[in-house]
């Protein structure tokens, strides 16, 4: 559980900094780039120090290993196959981590952080039901009552009373809703079939691929980097690589389906509190009532009956 709250503290952390950033105007390809460069830096000192490339080839293929990954429920692939899974994995998962953040931080400046950051857990159905679906990972019955409870917050801190603010119809949140989900998706599809002790290996592949996206995006627009944007981006880089390294580590001993909805309302109980503490936000009547639904889920979904 442990490993969850840090998840969760990171994935706040980000939130809060993508708000620091759009008050003070900071060009949205620099923070991104700055991000990714510091998140893969460090992700090569974590390989480094634990030696992950110092392995040897087994007896089965990589394409062997996977075949049997897939098609049996209890086994991981071996140190190897787990680096090439890493390397082919992580290009695909860095797309959608380099989208979701575009698409974050263009909604900030549209639809405000707290309405940017709840609906883009809201996309924690996406691997929930893949996972039900793909590996019956079925929560017991109280704990369904949790993700149900779960569910109803996120919508009602998501509702507005603006009828032109309706969510089912703002284009910028559903990308931010399916590629947020498509992130935890892809961090659970290497919990699922390869060995953590080698995770590095792939948010290295993640953040180095995200990284060359972004700076060909910087090139193209010709923005002007600025000393303030680069440490913004820096400041953003670290959480956003814990995030994913404490999640999948979660991942290893908490169902997805119980996990992914702890971590989604965790975070935005956190940034519904530092918003209203560190920015001095007024906490709507509706996101009242959500935070208390939020505490109710998070109990629910702990409890082992």
């Amino acid at each position: 559980m442990i490993y969850l709250i840090f998840a969760i503290l990171c994935s706040s952390a980000i939130a809060l900094l993508f708000k620091y950033s759009e008050r003070i105007g900071a060009k949205i390809y620099t923070v991104t780039c700055s991000n990714y460069l510091i998140a893969f830096l460090t992700s090569i000192i974590m390989i480094i120090y634990k030696q992950n490339y110092d392995v040897t080839k087994g007896n089965l293929s990589f394409i062997s290993e996977f075949s049997r990954a897939i098609s049996s429920a209890d086994y991981i692939m071996s140190p190897y196959s787990s680096i090439i899974f890493g390397l082919i994995l992580g290009p695909v998962a860095g797309i959608f981590f380099f989208s979701s953040f575009i698409y974050y931080q263009k909604s900030v400046k549209v639809n405000g952080v707290s309405l940017s950051g709840t609906f883009s857990k809201l996309g924690v159905l996406v691997p929930m039901i893949l996972s039900i679906v793909l590996w019956n990972e079925i929560p017991t019955l109280i704990q369904a009552a949790g993700i149900a409870v779960t569910v109803v917050a996120i919508i009602i801190v998501n509702r507005s009373s603006d009828k032109e603010s309706e969510l089912s119809v703002n284009r910028s949140l559903m990308a931010l809703f399916f590629l947020g989900g498509m992130v935890e998706f892809s961090n659970k599809i290497y919990q699922k079939y390869a060995m953590i002790e080698y995770k590095e290996v792939f948010l290295f592949m993640v953040f180095v691929s995200a990284f060359i996206i972004s700076l060909g995006f910087l090139i193209r627009e010709k923005t002007r980097i600025e000393l303030r944007d680069v440490a913004v981006g820096f400041a953003v880089g670290i959480p956003n690589l814990f995030t994913s390294y404490f999640l999948i580590m979660a991942l290893d001993t908490i169902k997805a389906s119980v996990a992914f909805p702890v971590f989604s309302a965790g975070t935005i109980l956190i940034i519904t509190a530092a918003g209203s503490v560190i920015f001095r936000e007024q906490i709507a009547p509706k996101n009242r009532i959500a935070i208390v639904l939020v505490i109710t889920a998070i109990i629910l979904m702990n409890m082992q009956l």
